[in-house]
């Protein structure tokens, strides 16, 4: 009996230090598991975050065109704005001038200041408007452009901002087509024909 005892507590014994390792390193590689996955998501919603911003200017210019659009030509521009150092006060400004001085201030950050720099848009965001179409009825894009974070595919659908990020792969981009109708006074002056 005493015998049985003896061999009954040593096969009790409690954890050697091989499993207590074992087991410290299984937790270690899931927590470094855990660390890359939380940077990945971090990445990911500053992605969003800049694509919902960008989705707010695209939709903020197409409003404007759509407003003004007997002078909608004035507002196709020659070089991408949003370029560093310009914006700047808009009030000697009037009607589609002033839309796109507000526009490229938006495009800069402008709405929203923290120790005296303009965060409150997108990494190097730029705005282009092209008129696609020379006749009536006129179609214009309007196109977003911005750094992304992390190198993904080459946007085919505008080459605004092209060559200004480096690679061209973090360069991400958002469009929109406006197109603007027939209005009365081109129909009296022969520009444009109905069906």
């Amino acid at each position: 009996m005493r015998r049985r005892m003896l061999r009954s507590r040593y096969s009790q014994g409690g954890t050697t230090m091989m499993e207590v390792l074992v087991s410290v390193v299984i937790v270690v590689i899931g927590l470094l598991g855990l660390a890359g996955l939380q940077s990945h998501a971090a990445v990911a919603e500053m992605e969003a975050f800049q694509r919902a911003q960008a989705m707010v200017l695209l939709q903020d210019m197409s409003d404007r065109i759509n407003a003004n659009r007997k002078n909608s030509m004035a507002y196709v521009t020659a070089t991408p704005l949003g370029t560093p150092n310009a914006g700047g006060s808009c009030a000697a400004f009037n009607g589609a001038q002033r839309d796109l001085c507000e526009w490229e201030n938006a495009l800069l950050g402008a709405a929203e200041e923290s120790g005296g720099l303009k965060v409150g848009a997108m990494i190097g965001a730029r705005g282009c408007i092209t008129n696609i179409t020379a006749t009536m009825p006129r179609e214009f894009q309007v196109a977003v452009v911005w750094q992304g974070l992390t190198p993904t595919a080459v946007p085919g659908a505008t080459a605004c901002g092209a060559g200004a990020y480096g690679d061209e792969r973090t360069r991400r981009a958002v469009t929109a087509n406006v197109i603007i109708g027939c209005l009365q006074n081109a129909l009296d002056t022969g520009l444009c024909t109905t069906p």
